[in-house]
């Protein structure tokens, strides 16, 4: 009999404190009041916004101008403009940096084949899988075809297959945004081997 009184004792004790939790959890209906925020800071963040005003500046605003001849972090300046002068500057003076390696070779035969195979062919002679389709011309072969530009496509230097990367060419579009300089510079590397085939 102790017993049982001692359990309803307690089972009415947790009621009433669970109701009390809960009755005093409901507002009245007039206060927008949230009551203690948990973990605030993940709603106000601690930087600024672009558009917000600031008054660490004499003009009050958040987004200030860059200082003269920085570039952006992941933007690579490319120095030739996309003039046929820029195209032979940038054959003269612009050569590969990387070395050429077994990995170089193959990660420029891997990019290759994902972004420049469609138009170009496995093998280089403008077959490509689009090209099959019979919508689009054929891009000429690296080995044996005439540039648009002048020249043979065997002759292409570093700075000219980059330049065309970067830029593209007649119906070819820029590569620019989709593979980086090094990536680039892959590619030229595997180019150079479809020349030679």
């Amino acid at each position: 009999m102790l017993a049982m009184n001692k359990i309803r004792i307690i089972g009415s004790a947790c009621i009433a404190v669970a109701l009390a939790a809960v009755v005093s959890s409901c507002g009245d209906g007039r206060t927008t009041d949230t009551g203690m925020e948990f973990s605030r800071n993940m709603y106000d963040p601690i930087g600024y916004n672009p558009d917000q005003l600031n008054n660490n500046f004499a003009n009050k605003i958040t987004a200030q101008t860059p200082p003269a001849g920085t570039v952006p972090i992941g933007f690579d300046k490319y120095p030739y403009e996309n003039t046929m002068e820029g195209y032979e500057e940038a054959s003269a003076n612009f050569h590969n940096p990387l070395e050429r390696t077994e990995k170089n070779l193959k990660d420029g035969e891997v990019l290759y084949l994902r972004f420049c195979q469609p138009c170009h062919g496995e093998s280089g002679h403008g077959d490509g899988s689009i090209v099959k389709l019979e919508k689009f011309p054929p891009p000429p072969s690296y080995a044996t075809g005439n540039s648009s530009r002048g020249g043979l496509m065997k002759d292409l230097t570093d700075g000219k297959i980059y330049h065309t990367i970067y830029y593209g060419l007649n119906l070819m579009g820029s590569h620019a945004s989709q593979l980086s300089p090094e990536e680039r510079w892959k590619v030229v590397m595997h180019v150079h081997e479809l020349q030679q085939r």
